[in-house]
């Protein structure tokens, strides 16, 4: 085997072209793994867990570019690197494709004058300038950029308030608007639910529940994930709230996020109040009660619970929520035992490996509750949780891999697989691992067959654990809807048959996986 490693200084490429080449690289003849990434230090630790790690490396700052190759020996390395050289000097323009594309916001908007919305995706060192350009023009903004400054959200969101304007993000990963998705978004039935999130991928899984429940949504804006901090105030939360309560089209409002500062919660709260329309909240993790003692304002404990009582607002005569969670939970406890009895003695931990940073911190919270154990974590519910080095697990451990510190040169875990393979394999490697779970998120802009790559990785898996005589349980639940173009039903079929256990609702996943813990954890003392 050899390892040959190319450093571009100063380079940047967009992170799907970066996928894609590594993805090339790897379908070369004699190479057995390679990776085209920015040489930040969490993706250094990466190529250290995967044996590409050299001096070249160890040397490389965060504004340059890492291509490594692991081939069969050195003449196929050498070659796989001088490709790599090669395809990233060529600039290819499809000769197919001859439509206008505007290179300029002006531009764009001069070919289309009826235009009222901006979708920006740019480094964030570049994104707040768009988005002023967007505003100055009338312009809605979805600001789909992170590492956008907080001075800059401020302004930028207090501008938009003033001029009757949307300023969602930065960071805002989903939105879905007069039955249009942009960034990540599924296929949904329109309806009378209107949803404002701070998390993207929370408002994937509460729209998704009700879509295969029968119910749809209205709108659904996403405002960014530090909205409803002390210092950025809930503004653009407070906005369309105040929208969706005037909007004919909405008669169930749903609110979703981390738990907000107390006297921004209160806030809203009050705005909710202001409404006779019921408002389901889902601050994760919150204070129950204090969101219960304001007029319409009904509490969720999880993103599950949250699409159950958005459903009984619209629909009064279905199954009692309680009944109906009450029964799931105890189809999952005794699967729980029955995967339970077919572990060893030494494995005791769980592990999380997430794209969505919602469906991260919802199963945290229900593990908290319902096991009372210390989960660490890079986005963990307490700061004392949290991991010293995020690529390598510690104990209970849950993993956004979605978090800025990953998707700096690679793309984000919903489009590309590799990075939750390369953790899936070392977390399989680790003999003190009880269960791992994943989610799996389908939709609009997310990779086009997750389960195929998964799948392959989830087989692997359990021949590691045949190899090693021990059972690795993988345990997964899919955002996604009957219509999603990756296709629900297939994703359920091709993981189960890779050895999967797919559970209904991220809620689900993480309750078994839980259970299976907690049993064991009683077997063991």
């Amino acid at each position: 085997m050899a390892i040959r490693v190319l450093i571009k200084t100063s380079e940047y490429h967009d992170s799907v072209s970066l996928m894609l080449l590594a993805r090339e690289l790897s379908n070369l003849v004699g190479v057995k793994d390679a990776a085209v990434v920015m040489a930040t230090d969490a993706n250094k630790s990466i190529l250290a867990e995967s044996g590409l790690f050299t001096g070249q490396v160890e040397k490389a700052t965060p504004n340059d570019l890492i291509v490594a190759v692991n081939a069969v020996d050195a003449d196929k390395a050498e070659q796989a690197i001088e490709k790599a050289d090669q395809l990233l000097k060529v600039k290819t323009v499809s000769e197919k494709d001859v439509s206008f594309k505007p290179k300029t916001l002006h531009a764009a908007t001069a070919s289309n004058p009826e235009t009222n919305l901006v979708v920006i995706s740019l480094p964030g060192r570049y994104a707040a300038d768009e988005a002023w350009d967007a505003l100055y023009k009338g312009l809605h903004v979805l600001l789909f950029s992170d590492n956008v400054s907080l001075e800059d959200e401020i302004s930028l969101k207090k501008y938009a308030r003033d001029h009757g304007l949307l300023l969602m993000g930065p960071g805002a990963g989903t939105t879905i608007l007069n039955g249009v998705g942009l960034g990540f978004a599924n296929v949904l039935p329109e309806g009378p639910v209107g949803i404002v999130s701070a998390a993207g991928t929370g408002l994937q899984e509460v729209s998704t529940l009700l879509a295969r429940h029968g119910v749809g949504i209205s709108q659904g804006i996403g405002v960014g994930g530090r909205d409803l901090k002390q210092e950025v105030g809930g503004i653009m939360m407070l906005e369309a709230l105040k929208a969706l309560q005037e909007d004919p089209s909405t008669s169930v409002l749903v609110l979703i996020s981390k738990p907000p500062a107390r006297q921004i919660q209160q806030s809203i709260l009050k705005q909710t109040s202001s409404s006779d329309k019921p408002t389901i909240v889902c601050f994760l993790g919150g204070d129950l009660d204090e969101i219960a003692s304001f007029r319409n304002a009904i509490p969720a404990r999880t993103l599950y619970e949250c699409s159950l009582l958005a459903e009984e607002a619209v629909h009064p005569d279905m199954q009692a929520i309680p009944d109906l969670m009450e029964r799931e939970q105890a189809d999952l406890s005794n699967l729980a035992g029955q995967i339970n009895g077919r572990l060893n003695k030494k494995q005791k931990y769980l592990r999380g490996l997430f794209s969505g940073g919602t469906l991260c911190y919802e199963a945290q919270v229900i593990w908290k509750n319902m096991l009372d154990i210390p989960v660490n974590s890079n986005a963990p519910l307490l700061s004392g949780l949290k991991l010293a080095d995020s690529t390598k697990s510690q104990g209970h451990t849950a993993v956004d891999l979605g978090e800025e510190e990953f998707t700096v040169g690679r793309p984000h875990p919903m489009i590309d697989n590799e990075l939750r393979i390369r953790r899936l394999l070392q977390e399989a490697h680790d003999p003190l691992v009880a269960v791992i779970m994943l989610d799996v998120v389908l939709g609009y802009g997310a990779h086009p067959n997750p389960a195929l790559e998964l799948g392959k990785a989830i087989e692997e898996v359990h021949n590691i654990g045949l190899s090693e005589n021990r059972e690795i349980p993988v345990i997964t639940s899919i955002t996604g809807t009957m219509n999603d173009p990756q296709g629900y039903e297939h994703t359920i079929s091709a993981l189960g048959k890779a050895g999967a256990i797919v559970c209904e609702s991220n809620f689900a996943a993480a309750f078994l996986t839980g259970m299976i813990v907690d049993i064991q954890r009683g077997h063991l003392r």
